[in-house]
């Protein structure tokens, strides 16, 4: 067993990182990132940009986890948009020609991370990435809480330069055009509504949408994966996979005041329409998913539906990189649980002291 003290850096250093995977068809996929330290901007600014709501509770905790640990253990997940590709060509190169100083398989995902320390291609990741808008995909709320710590420290130094580590959080960077990066889709369960009917919800849904009787999972897969809408969805009850497609004027369905990027959204349609009216799950019960469980695997949908756990399943197309970005310079925000970025970053590989 390895002990001893955690080493900082004496330089800088850029930390490529690979993450080989495969997705629900067994198809493998590699998606290719590197963790920096990225300076901490408020949202208002517009060089770094949210997709989701945080909540008030996990940002009290963290903040109080930076304070004792004085470290970002964790690291957020930020895309930005470079068709050049620079960074990832510099990555890729120094991959091919060098060992990584972590190989490891962690639940089914190959983990490999590379050191750079070489001046000139550090030089050319912080070219790359100086005036590039950064969207978080994942790690709002560490996010938040590292504005808030970073105001903290700054508030309560009166030397502070802005150069300090407080400054600066742990991030996992990807570009939009890597290949690898896969954004899977969330599905919905509805459970405990003491008045609900299937029979009723088909009768409603047959208003506003085009419904076809499918033959099980694989049936509805492919229905999803043909549709050319964004509001298509899968309706699972018991005994009945039915494929929806909105047939009816969107903007008589949800709030015309929003947004066109939140519109283009078929989670928007499903919970202010389906969820919030045909169902009369409200705002705050989908919040605190008091009638609404979210699932990542289609298969789960048809297990809960069958075994009698949920009374309704929901499943859903994946939002796009696309999508995500559009919201994000709208400074509005989607729909919780509205991506799922796979597979999950590791954490440990890399701290950032913010002492």
């Amino acid at each position: 067993m390895l002990s001893g003290d955690i080493q900082g850096d004496t330089v800088p250093a850029i930390y490529p990182y690979f993450q080989t995977f495969e997705d629900t068809d067994g198809v493998e996929h590699t998606r290719c990132g590197f963790f920096a330290a990225m300076r901490l901007y408020d949202f208002a600014e517009k060089k770094v940009l949210p997709h989701e709501k945080t909540l008030s509770g996990p940002k009290a905790d963290r903040l109080n986890l930076f304070r004792k640990t004085k470290t970002n253990i964790s690291s957020i997940f930020g895309l930005y948009a470079d068709e050049s590709k620079t960074a990832d060509r510099v990555m890729k190169d120094f991959a091919e020609a060098n060992e990584p100083v972590i190989d490891a398989e962690f639940q089914g995902v190959r983990n490999r991370l590379w050191r750079i320390t070489e001046p000139q291609l550090v030089a050319q990741f912080q070219q790359t990435l100086q005036e590039r808008v950064v969207y978080i995909a994942d790690g709002h709320h560490r996010y938040d809480t590292g504005v808030n710590y970073r105001n903290e420290r700054a508030a309560s130094n009166p030397s502070h330069t802005g150069q300090e580590p407080y400054n600066f959080i742990l991030t996992y960077l990807a570009n939009i055009h890597d290949e690898g990066l896969l954004i899977f889709p969330i599905h919905r369960l509805v459970h405990t509504l003491s008045d609900f009917d299937s029979t009723l919800l088909r009768g409603a849904l047959e208003e506003h949408f085009t419904l076809t009787d499918l033959q099980g999972r694989a049936a509805l897969k492919h229905f999803l994966e043909q549709a050319p809408s964004n509001y298509a969805y899968g309706v699972v009850t018991p005994g009945s996979v039915v494929g929806i497609t909105l047939k009816s004027d969107l903007q008589t369905l949800v709030d015309p005041l929003r947004p066109g990027a939140l519109k283009d959204l078929g989670l928007v349609l499903l919970h202010d329409y389906i969820l919030g009216k045909l169902l009369a799950i409200s705002q705050e019960a989908m919040a605190k998913q008091s009638h609404l469980l979210y699932v990542h695997d289609d298969r789960e949908v048809f297990e809960a539906v069958e075994s009698g756990k949920v009374q309704v399943g929901f499943v859903v197309k994946p939002t796009t990189v696309a999508q995500v970005l559009a919201v994000s310079e709208t400074g509005e925000v989607m729909p919780q649980k509205s991506t799922f970025f796979y597979p999950k970053i590791m954490t440990g590989l890399v701290f950032h002291s913010i002492a």
